[in-house]
């Protein structure tokens, strides 16, 4: 993945980012055919002569940009990313650059173009994926690294400024003719390439688009994959812009047939966790072949939209988990007087520790449930040496409980104190 640096926000492009919390990938190209894996041309070996053959079967008859909305919508996201070239180089947008494009196909539609127009019509944000490998471009230079080919099949002609040429008129064209743009999403660099001019080139085309950190140059926002960087949970708050991606089955992004899917569980955890660290979150779906997005795709996005809304504030609220000394819970602020407990792990005890919270809420209410959460400010034995009765959630009902994220709203007369111990071992009030 080789990732680039992640630049510094301006408070526009903060603003920006931040008001697109929640996005729908979208994995779509002729590897939906075979239905086994969107990498299946570097995965299964296959031979590019035998793979270019899937085109003439790509027929998509049930492909409609505002079923994919629909569905988005159903979740709860507000802008979706889209595929237009995977690392098999096939294209969905009617570029000049190349013959191996879907409308070449029997679909003969320009799905690039049609998205693009739907989204706008519906007034939600459109993002472009983009891989810069290209296994079909006889210029790009294999090597044998990941998800390339082990030597440049026979024939090519690989030429690594030839093949920059390439995609820098391809970025032009997705760049000038779909419209404002949200984000480009780059991916498949295992060369580690870096050329400032790409990105330059993008940001003159796009004025205020958000650029990720897999691309030519640093980009405007870190993108955690699944659950394999260890940072993301080490973190109480995110420190620069990060868009984490998660899929909803653990074995490929674009359709897959008999898929190892998550459980909801997991995915609410996992989505809880970064929102609540102030991180935008991508889940993607791969649409089947014919277009439509597979029936467990739409129930499972359909139930995370229902329990996001209940949440959704409380979870996009300002991270302050700093405040708190318990790592295994997040802590939001939506005002002064007002911060939510998010239980995104699943906790041991039916208490839950909030030092040096010591202030009691007048109101403390279980936003899944509706229900109202017992608190106390007592002295426990563990905090016997300080003295100090800290502030905790008590005696949590098991209907709370059985959620995968509990996630409790205290409401305050006024802002709560904090009390820690000072170099004296004295009580103090930061």
């Amino acid at each position: 993945m080789n990732p680039n640096p992640v630049l510094p926000l301006t408070p526009e492009r903060r603003r920006r980012f931040r008001k697109h919390p929640m996005g729908l990938f979208l994995h779509w190209g002729l590897y939906a055919i075979e239905a086994w894996h969107e990498q299946d041309i570097w995965r299964r070996n296959w031979k590019r002569d035998d793979y270019v053959q899937l085109a003439a079967r790509f027929t998509a008859p049930r492909f409609d940009p505002d079923h994919w909305i629909d569905v988005a919508l159903s979740a709860g996201c507000d802008y979706l990313v889209l595929t237009t070239k995977h690392i098999d180089g096939f294209c969905l947008w009617d570029t000049d650059q190349t013959d191996f494009k879907v409308t070449n196909t029997p679909l003969r539609r320009d799905v690039v173009a049609e998205f693009a127009a739907a989204c706008r019509r519906r007034k939600v944000g459109f993002g472009l994926y983009f891989s810069i490998i290209d296994d079909h471009h006889p210029a790009y230079p294999h090597a044998g690294r990941r998800w390339e080919f082990p030597s440049s099949p026979l024939g090519d002609t690989p030429d690594k400024d030839r093949f920059i040429a390439f995609l820098k008129a391809q970025v032009t064209e997705l760049c000038t003719r779909f419209g404002r743009l949200h984000s480009f999403w780059w991916d498949g660099n295992p060369a580690g390439w870096r050329d400032e001019s790409v990105h330059e080139l993008i940001r003159k085309l796009q004025p205020g688009i958000l650029i990720n950190n897999r691309g030519f140059a640093p980009g405007d926002f870190g993108t955690p994959e699944r659950d394999w960087d260890e940072s993301v949970d080490r973190l109480p708050a995110f420190t620069a812009a990060t868009e984490a991606c998660q899929a909803l089955g653990s074995q490929s992004w674009g359709y897959r047939h008999e898929e190892d899917y998550y459980t909801e569980a997991h995915l609410q955890r996992s989505i809880a966790k970064i929102l609540a660290k102030g991180g935008n979150y991508l889940l993607n779906t791969g649409p089947m072949a014919d277009g439509r997005i597979a029936a467990p795709d739409r129930r499972q996005l359909a139930r995370l939209g229902q329990w996001l809304e209940k949440v959704r504030p409380a979870l996009l609220a300002a991270p302050v988990s700093d405040l708190i000394d318990n790592r295994d819970i997040l802590l939001t602020r939506e005002s002064a007087r007002v911060f939510n407990v998010v239980l995104h792990r699943v906790p041991a005890t039916r208490s839950v520790a909030l030092k040096p919270f010591v202030t009691l809420p007048v109101r403390a209410t279980e936003l899944n449930t509706g229900l109202p959460v017992e608190t106390r400010a007592e002295l426990l034995p563990w905090d016997h040496e300080s003295g100090i009765s800290y502030l905790r959630l008590y005696n949590l009902d098991e209907r709370i409980l059985k959620h995968a994220v509990p996630v409790i709203r205290l409401e305050f007369a006024r802002p709560p104190k904090r009390l820690i111990r000072g170099p004296a071992g004295l009580p103090v009030e930061p």
